[in-house]
């Protein structure tokens, strides 16, 4: 899990103003807004942290140092760097387990590089450091406690596996393959080897289900958001029709070796802002 970072007011630090976050976020009224800005930048200095170069026992203590806060904070006891996020956790129902899922997701990355892993695996980690910031942001939009899970179940899950998708040869880069096993053993690929697999030939047979399994997502997401007010679901659908975009495009483009990098223009972004934006 990657975030764009850049240098922005305190209100915005860590969101790129390109980024599909900031215009989904910043349509929203203040509270929120700042609330899902507080979430991001939670999201992004402990992704940092499990991205960054540091030897693996500085990289988990640093993670640790994080739940330590976490656990301040619902103590009533914030450290500086959190001391803003109370009114938003008191506001919003935000709850702290949600916040060590994410931190837990992240680790799953410093532990050891993830290779292959087997579907449940996957899901895991597609539910820590994804589906666990849908369950945040979904309070913060205020939706039902029932549909608002839903949605972040599926939601979640749709956009991670579209990043997995997109980012195949970057992640391999950094040594890790998020395709699950179960897929490779079925297209034939023995190795577990990120730059090995990213070349075969094979590849697109391992993405295959991949793509089909992020569609379900998307379509179950669209259901629960079509049954909940508009104004409550604009964000969400925004994120949601970005992600899909990117989506179309990577089916577009296929995953046979060489691949070029897939990302969605400017106008594009546009168009699917203005649609959903105004309420």
């Amino acid at each position: 899990m990657t975030l764009q970072t850049t240098t922005e007011p305190a209100e915005h630090q860590g969101v790129a103003l390109g980024s599909s976050f900031y215009a989904a976020m910043r349509i929203l009224p203040r509270p929120q807004r700042e609330a899902m800005f507080q979430v991001y930048s939670f999201c992004r200095y402990v992704d940092d942290i499990a991205d960054s170069d540091e030897p693996r026992d500085l990289r988990r203590a640093g993670l640790q140092r994080w739940r330590d806060d976490i656990e301040a904070l619902y103590r009533g006891a914030p450290p500086p760097r959190l001391a803003d996020y109370q009114g938003s956790v008191r506001a919003f129902g935000l709850k702290r387990e949600d916040f060590l899922a994410i931190i837990d997701g992240m680790e799953m990355d410093v532990t050891a590089d993830i290779r292959a892993p087997n579907d449940a695996t996957l899901d895991l980690y597609c539910d820590r450091v994804a589906s666990a910031v849908g369950r945040l942001s979904v309070r913060i939009f205020g939706l039902p406690e029932q549909d608002g899970i839903l949605l972040a179940h599926h939601l979640g899950r749709a956009l991670q596996l579209t990043n997995i998708l997109r980012d195949i040869d970057e992640d391999a880069e950094l040594g890790r393959l998020y395709l699950p096993r179960e897929g490779l053993v079925a297209a034939g690929i023995t190795s577990i080897d990120p730059m090995l697999v990213a070349r075969d030939p094979a590849l697109p047979n391992v993405c295959a289900p991949l793509v089909a399994r992020a569609l379900k997502h998307f379509y179950a997401a669209d259901v629960v958001m079509s049954r909940n007010p508009r104004r409550l679901v604009k964000a969400p659908r925004i994120m949601g029709k970005y992600y899909f975009s990117i989506l179309q495009l990577l089916i577009a483009r296929g995953f046979a070796p060489p691949r070029a990098p897939v990302k969605l223009g400017k106008a594009s972004k546009i168009a699917i802002l203005l649609q959903y934006a105004v309420v």
